[in-house]
């Protein structure tokens, strides 16, 4: 008979007793989310391609007569899926997918560049010669986005690649006289001042559109912003890209987002990270901008209202004031956001033809939102203020052709421009026009400030606190009327 062995199943229960305890005790690794960096995608090691470019374009004895498509074609040689992934997205197409209009009774329409109108310069489609400098494209056409531009060699890479010696001219083409073959020896991953070269400028010069995106953010500060100016981030480090698919949607030009597309703080950090209990308790109803983004505007100025009306005076031009072909404006610097509740979409964009009261401000978007939400958070906006044209017939906006030989910028004559628009843009004219208040809302997501400069409860709450709680559904503060923050 044999012996069992038992002491086999001893040495077990032995072992047990003294790893089970070192198992137990042992520190966890923290969740990825609790560590902030685990969220930045690694960034490639860059290849050098002033070689490579250069043996691709050694045959050519005068390199000024190289073309955006000669270079794309040599791009696409050992990047053969880049054009067809680029022209996928908004970039390329400058529009957003087809969507139901709730307020059209089911009607279909796409939102973007190539055919709405905001309250800055109103339409791209005005001045297409200039706008398209800031498309991922070559060879447009007056009038509308061109055929060709169906063609992957139309796709522009070194918009976003060169690092120097680049430059866009007329119709999204080169600039004249640019050596492309030098610029293409500079191609790397994109920057903040190749991004900024479009985000910064939007709305027709630095700083004028976003209010949190200007050109100080090519060199920042880390109090201008903690992440770009302490940490170095790319502007690709938040907006990740696959397959040339940038993550992060203007809200702008969509009304309903995916979040999944979408860049938000919690990429990389948790909601928990709050140790004061009563500063975690508003973690549900507001984001984390509003007390991070205290300000906007820091060092550039932003423009914040822009009249129309008054354009077409001999009265002299400056930058920040007045300029005969746009009107008056105002910029201001250190800008306190507006504040609304926000879900991450709009609940109304205005459309071309869309009806408006010319007795009361247009909303060219809104956010959408309430404190009713679940998915909502009180969240900060620039808003922008305008007088802009409408006709007083058909009562809805007009977008005038403004650039051209027959554009209002050459013969300041505003019947003359809306007619030239409803030939190109099919918006009928019925020949009077006027000028009514517009308001359209930018998110707030830049210029993130070192915690130590984040609000204070009296900033909010208390006499003189920046928050309308009854414009924002509250009965009033809701420290003073001692409620809870979060919402109803």
């Amino acid at each position: 008979m044999k012996v069992k062995p038992y002491w086999i199943l001893g040495l077990i229960g032995i072992l047990a007793v003294m790893i089970v305890p070192v198992i137990v005790l042992w520190p966890k690794a923290a969740p990825a989310s609790n560590d902030p960096w685990a969220g930045i995608p690694q960034h490639p090691v860059h290849v050098d391609h002033k070689d490579i470019v250069a043996g691709k374009f050694k045959n050519v004895t005068d390199p000024l007569t190289v073309t955006g498509q000669d270079i794309t074609t040599a791009c696409l040689e050992c990047h053969p899926q880049a054009a067809s992934d680029l022209m996928m997205t908004s970039h390329w197409t400058w529009e957003s997918q087809p969507f139901e209009i709730p307020w059209r009774n089911g009607e279909t329409a796409t939102i973007g560049k190539l055919n709405q109108i905001n309250n800055f310069c109103i339409s791209a489609q005005g001045n297409q010669k200039s706008c398209t400098a800031c498309h991922v494209g070559y060879n447009w056409q007056e009038g509308g986005q061109a055929e060709n531009l169906k063609d992957p060699k139309n796709v522009d890479c070194l918009m976003c690649h060169a690092q120097s010696g680049y430059s866009k001219g007329k119709y999204g083409n080169p600039a004249d006289g640019l050596n492309l073959v030098a610029a293409a020896q500079t191609v790397a991953a994109p920057t903040r001042a190749t991004c900024g070269k479009c985000h910064f400028d939007g709305g027709g010069g630095n700083g004028v559109k976003h209010g949190d995106l200007d050109e100080s953010l090519i060199y920042p500060s880390e109090n201008l912003d903690v992440h770009m100016g302490r940490n170095n981030f790319l502007c690709t480090d938040c907006h990740v890209t696959t397959d040339h698919q940038v993550k992060g949607r203007i809200v702008a030009d969509n009304i309903t987002v995916n979040p999944a597309e979408q860049v938000s703080c919690t990429q990389c950090h948790s909601e928990d990270l709050h140790s004061d209990q009563r500063i975690s308790l508003h973690v549900k109803s507001v984001a984390c901008q509003t007390c991070h983004i205290p300000a906007m505007a820091l060092e550039d100025p932003t423009k914040v209202n822009w009249d129309w009306s008054t354009s077409g005076q001999d009265i002299g031009d400056d930058h920040y004031t007045y300029l005969k072909i746009k009107g008056s404006f105002v910029y201001e610097k250190n800008v306190q956001p507006t504040y609304k509740w926000f879900n991450g979409n709009l609940s109304y964009r205005y459309l071309l033809g869309d009806p408006i009261d010319p007795t009361q401000p247009t909303y060219i978007d809104q956010p959408a939102g309430d404190i009713n939400d679940a998915n909502a958070k009180i969240f900060p906006f620039k808003l922008h203020v305008a007088k802009q044209p409408y006709d007083t017939g058909f009562n809805y906006l007009l977008a005038p052709i403004t650039a051209g030989p027959e554009g209002y910028w050459t013969n300041f004559d505003w019947n003359n421009a809306f007619k030239l628009a409803e030939e190109r843009m099919g918006l009928k004219y019925s020949g009077s026009y006027g000028f009514t208040e517009t308001y359209m809302y930018w998110p707030t997501t830049h210029m993130v400030q070192p915690k130590e400069n984040a609000l204070q409860c009296d900033a909010c709450h208390g006499e003189n606190g920046r928050m309308d709680w009854k414009a924002l559904g509250y009965p009033g503060d809701p420290i003073q009327w001692g409620g809870r923050f979060d919402k109803k």
